[in-house]
């Protein structure tokens, strides 16, 4: 049985602006089921372990789904129960999944033990993916070479449109868009169609720009897995 990890932000606030953030709810379900229907193992753990908040955005009628009600249906939620980054040895695995949300700009972006992680995934072939804001996940991430994981490396992720129609450009510590661009010495790609779903593959990196690409992104990583 393949075994992944799932990581997820333990980040809750908003900038400065005294609102919620953390997970997108069905960044985080779309793969979580569609892991677990195909037989995949999954662990989850962030940063801090316990629970992991999730944006109240994501929890709007408008924007469930199949997945966020099944899960939010669950007798065991599973994002309640988190392991911290320090109790994980990723060669127990065999591939790794960032859900997005606004949370992991500022904590898994940072995160030394993340990026350490991250590092060891990559440089040991296994499956390394991110969606919509997951790839700041990605950020501290290097090569065995030392230079930065994402260099020359084709890549996708939410992009400055998107961060500006749902008006929080000015709030996010940066522009995910502009630091993968630089990162990746310009192998940034997008749709300029606004969240429609777009994932790129280059190797075993894949990632995914905006909500909508979940899905597809999981299906390309199954692909891989088998």
């Amino acid at each position: 049985m393949k075994k992944i990890l799932m990581v997820v932000t333990s980040h809750d606030s908003l900038g400065n602006t005294g609102k919620k953030t953390g997970i997108w709810l069905s960044e985080f379900t779309e793969p979580y089921f569609g892991f677990l229907d195909n037989n995949v193992e999954i662990f989850i753990a962030s940063p801090k372990g316990g629970t992991t908040p999730i944006d109240p955005n994501s929890l709007k009628e408008e924007v469930l789904n199949e997945s966020t009600n099944r899960y939010l249906n669950l007798e065991n939620k599973v994002l309640e129960h988190t392991v911290s980054l320090e109790k994980i040895n990723f060669q127990e695995f065999d591939g790794i999944f960032y859900p997005g949300g606004h949370g992991p700009m500022w904590d898994l972006s940072e995160d030394e033990k993340n990026a350490e992680l991250v590092s060891n995934f990559y440089n040991s072939g296994k499956i390394v993916a991110a969606v919509c804001h997951g790839p700041a996940a990605l950020i501290k991430g290097k090569k065995a070479s030392g230079e930065s994981l994402l260099k020359n490396k084709k890549v996708t992720g939410f992009s400055n449109l998107e961060e500006k129609a749902v008006n929080l450009e000015k709030v996010v510590p940066f522009l995910l868009e502009d630091k993968l661009t630089e990162l990746s010495n310009n192998h940034y790609e997008k749709t300029d169609v606004l969240f429609a779903p777009y994932i790129i593959q280059d190797g075993f990196l894949l990632t995914g720009q905006n909500p909508a690409s979940a899905l597809p992104l999981v299906e390309k990583f199954l692909e891989l897995l088998k």
